[in-house]
């Protein structure tokens, strides 16, 4: 296998302490049907700014909230993953996107609350003025030799955002390697850039992308299909990830790594995955759920950024 060779990227530009002032050029929903989630497309205009054409899929960006807290402090600024490609949105180095989803919960005592940053971000109008950090993360980007490698991303959620930029950028570079897309979310509505990767996929051969709808779908067995599922239910992804130049990113809901390595595991493909001693002699089947919980890490074929 080629080595994996990570780019060097530029990092904290801008930092809470001098955050940079950039205009919103675009504020649209992600999801296709009405969905009980609100999931918003933000794209900014960075022109003049040290971030234009310094920010690479797979990096986030930070954005301030205005006002105070309860305490009194300034609002702590949210990191948010870029979902543009390396050369900007629409090929555009002067914007960059992120995708947004409004944080609303009900508390024990039936109040309702409100994610102060994501539900700023998601009332942004186009014209507004947003202060904004960043560049940041360095690990979680594609390798320099990008087109050395096949891919499967798994997203849930959100976190399919880095994934939109990543596979731009490597259909752009030319890759002819497989590309895999593996995207879970509980209901059809809550799909996200639904169009723009079923086209991509009709474009472009070695481009599958691949959905699991956990609260609507059903396994063989009458099990919920999970992103993890995939991975032994759809024939094609089982021998992209056999490949000896196959990486694999997991971005999401923290936890959905660990069914991720179960299914690995449980096929053979231990390439990916570093054990904790004690299990190397232990049979799988007898490990507990605490144990691949804390005793199983991705090797360094596997990238992972979950919150």
């Amino acid at each position: 296998m080629s080595e994996i060779v990570l780019p060097e990227v530029k990092l904290n530009l801008y930092n809470r302490k001098n955050p940079v002032e950039v205009t919103v050029v675009e504020n649209k929903l992600a999801t296709v049907e009405s969905s009980p989630n609100f999931i918003r497309h933000l794209s900014f205009d960075i022109s003049g700014t040290e971030l234009a054409g310094n920010i690479i899929a797979g990096q986030a960006i930070g954005i301030q909230a205005p006002g105070e807290d309860a305490k009194g402090k300034p609002h702590k600024i949210r990191l948010y993953s870029v979902s543009s490609p390396s050369s900007g949105e629409n090929a555009n180095p002067n914007i960059v996107s992120t995708t947004v989803k409004r944080v609303v919960e009900e508390r024990d005592d039936n109040s309702i609350y409100l994610g102060v940053a994501s539900n700023y971000a998601a009332s942004l109008k186009v014209g507004d003025k947003v202060l904004m950090t960043g560049p940041s993360g360095k690990t979680f980007v594609l390798p320099e030799n990008k087109t050395d490698f096949n891919y499967v991303f798994f997203a849930t959620g959100t976190g399919i955002a880095p994934f939109r930029g990543m596979v731009i950028d490597l259909i752009e570079s030319g890759a002819k390697g497989d590309i895999a897309l593996l995207f879970g979310c509980p209901y059809r509505t809550d799909v996200l850039y639904k169009s723009f990767f079923e086209e991509l996929a009709q474009k472009h051969e070695n481009f599958h992308y691949i959905r699991a709808i956990s609260r609507e779908e059903r396994r063989a067995d009458g099990s919920k299909m999970y992103v993890q599922s995939l991975i032994e239910d759809i024939p094609e992804v089982l021998p992209i990830l056999a490949k000896e130049n196959t990486l694999i990113y997991v971005c999401g809901l923290r936890g959905m790594e660990t069914g991720i390595y179960q299914s690995l595991l449980k096929n053979g493909l231990s390439d990916y995955c570093i054990l904790r001693q004690e299990l190397q002699e232990k049979p799988i089947g007898e490990w507990t759920w605490e144990e691949w919980k804390k005793g199983v890490r991705g090797a360094n074929r596997m990238f992972e950024e979950v919150y």
